[in-house]
């Protein structure tokens, strides 16, 4: 890509607010400056919310997106807004790890991706989701997401 020509970015720079919903809500990617590298980008959301469809209960995750990018990086501003529309929406813990991920794979077409959703209790049972799509390149090295299993998460 020349210095002249710059990928079409819609939020980064600009004023954006959170959408309605995540269906609403816009991603953006940037070109992979080192297309042909393998390397794993991370994406921690220590905070993400979520509404229970059944209770209008707000539900709290910690949530690791960890991928192998191809052609483009996902745009980390994008990314929080798009999280953020979650906050009004209803949907079941399962639901949101796995759209959120088919999402992203759609749009950035990593080589791999996975995410661990790790959500705190309620009604003393936290429930942990784990959704990947590829394969991991020989050779690569992909660390531990960090997150203990359940014991208080503290």
């Amino acid at each position: 890509m020349s210095r002249k020509t710059k990928p079409a970015i819609k939020l980064l720079g600009k004023e954006a607010r959170v959408a309605a919903s995540p269906e609403k809500a816009v991603l953006d990617r940037v070109p992979n400056p080192h297309p042909t590298t393998y390397y794993v980008a991370r994406f921690v959301v220590p905070e993400f919310t979520s509404i229970c469809p059944i209770t209008s209960q707000p539900d709290f995750a910690h949530i690791v997106i960890d991928y192998v990018p191809g052609k483009w990086l996902l745009e980390s501003k994008a990314l929080k807004l798009y999280l953020a529309a979650f906050r009004n929406h209803g949907a079941f813990h399962e639901d949101c790890i796995v759209s959120i991920g088919k999402r992203i794979g759609n749009f950035i077409k990593p080589r791999y991706i996975r995410i661990g959703g790790y959500w705190y209790p309620r009604g003393g049972i936290p429930i942990d989701v784990f959704w990947q799509e590829g394969k991991v390149p020989q050779g690569l090295w992909l660390p531990d997401q960090g997150v203990a299993p359940y014991r208080g998460r503290g």
